[in-house]
């Protein structure tokens, strides 16, 4: 087993993430000259600049969906995909510092993409360094394949299964140690209806994270009609108070806070959402889409009031309300679902057309992943495992998981870390960061997967 050289290339590669980070590439389809906007495509050259600082030969597409990095030669080709999107900070409010301004402090890198998922790519990138530096003969071609907007469409990615080689086996570093071999469902839909003369509203920013903030306003209709809703505000904003919610209202707008995480992993998290939509509906503010909210969501992720308890080996279903938005032309609703392995989508989406119908909601899908699945005994299981436990002594017995990763991209395929056991996990969240000595403990894993998997016996 090896350990990752840290007196030699941890500096350089914390400052090589640092200058990932500090490019805020969140999607932005507005402008032309790039498909996902300006920064995601700076955040492509930048990582194709480090990778080519790091010695590996390097492509990008012609069109920009995405690039890669490659050491080795032979004939089977080894992938470890990740993605350079991010998902947008959210409240800067609730930032220590800013999301693209990282710092370091008390041992961790705080950023937005420090632990989803530049900080991961930069950890094996720097892992096959270390390799490349000692003479390692890659048996086999390694491939550091870049995703632009895995946290909306994967047309990034889609477009290099289109024109590219396809790894023959590979990981993506973009989730849990030790690894995931079950993902859920993905089903991504919204529901629509009319607007509202009578109030806007808005919350969060993603389909898959839980809203940090929501926010009511009311418009002025007639005099006595607003004057009675203005009082019923005031008394949902007192209310909050006294559940020691943060909340805030000024004139006729209420502003609740809640907490952010991933809605595929919503314990600990509170949807400001659905939280403000319960109290609206009891304070006699309605609308479809707030009532729909309140009625077949309520203040749960796990959707019993849709689908009832409904669980398999990979888990429980989750339904995240991650938008919503209330205007005069319309109201919104995004959903995201991460449905257990074994169960299917249609029933899934038929409930909530059904649910929905009762509000006045019509429902158009978004995107859709299908669930994937690896056996425990896989090869590329067990020898990802046997890395894991020489490395950390710790169990390698390979979990499940509602997240959708790029390991749905390619056949065999896994999720391989990079948040180890028993730390925080903050991707989508404010303050979002990576321990600095698990970062350089990653780095370890990934070396000794590398050096495993393109080796002759790997």
């Amino acid at each position: 087993m090896q350990t990752f050289d840290a007196s030699k290339y941890k500096e350089p590669m914390i400052q090589d993430m640092i200058s990932l980070v500090k490019i805020p590439s969140v999607i932005d389809e507005s402008r032309e000259g790039a498909p996902f906007g300006i920064k995601i495509q700076k955040a492509l050259e930048k990582a194709l600049e480090i990778s080519k600082e790091l010695g590996f030969r390097t492509f990008i597409d012609p069109e920009g969906y995405y690039g890669y990095g490659e050491i080795g030669e032979g004939e089977k080709l080894f992938g470890i995909l990740g993605h350079l999107d991010v998902v947008p900070p959210g409240d800067p409010e609730q930032w220590e510092t800013p999301a693209f301004q990282p710092e370091i402090r008390e041992g961790k890198v705080y950023g937005r993409g420090t632990q989803d998922d530049k900080g991961p790519m930069i950890a094996a990138m720097y892992g096959a360094k270390q390799l490349l530096d000692q003479g390692h003969g890659f048996c086999k071609r390694l491939r550091f394949i870049f995703g632009t907007d895995e946290e909306t469409l994967w047309r990034g990615i889609e477009k290099y299964m289109e024109k590219e080689e396809v790894p023959d086996f590979g990981f993506t570093p973009d989730s849990i140690f030790p690894m995931i071999h079950a993902e859920k469902g993905l089903l991504q839909l919204y529901l629509r209806g009319e607007g509202s003369k009578e109030i806007a509203f808005g919350g969060g920013n993603s389909f898959n994270a839980l809203a940090d903030r929501a926010w009511v306003e009311l418009k002025k209709t007639s005099e006595g009609e607003y004057e009675f809703r203005l009082r019923s505000l005031e008394g949902v904003y007192e209310k909050l108070k006294k559940e020691n919610h943060p909340v805030k209202m000024e004139e006729n707008r209420l502003t609740l806070y809640g907490k952010s995480a991933h809605s595929a992993k919503p314990e600990g998290g509170l949807n400001a959402i659905n939280l403000l939509a319960k109290h609206l509906k009891e304070a006699g503010i309605n609308n479809p889409a707030l009532n729909f909210v309140e009625g077949k969501l309520g203040l749960s992720q796990y959707g019993e009031k849709l689908f009832g308890k409904l669980e398999d080996v990979s888990g429980p279903i989750t339904i995240n309300a991650g938008q919503l938005t209330i205007n005069e032309e319309k109201s919104e609703i995004a959903l995201d679902l991460r449905i257990p392995v074994t169960i299917e989508k249609n029933r899934m989406e038929e409930k909530i057309k059904e649910g929905a119908k009762e509000y006045g909601l019509t429902l158009t899908e978004h995107d859709y992943l299908e669930a994937i699945y690896l056996p425990k005994d896989h090869l590329l299981i067990r020898s990802l495992g046997e890395v894991y436990q020489k490395v950390t002594g710790e169990d390698p017995t390979p979990l499940t998981s509602g997240g959708a990763t790029y390991a749905r991209a390619m056949p065999n395929c896994v999720a391989f870390g990079a948040v180890l056991p028993g730390r925080e996990k903050t991707e989508h969240q404010p303050n979002e960061h990576i321990i600095v000595e698990d970062f350089m403990k990653v780095a370890t894993i990934y070396l000794n997967a590398i050096e495993k998997l393109t080796s002759k016996e790997g």
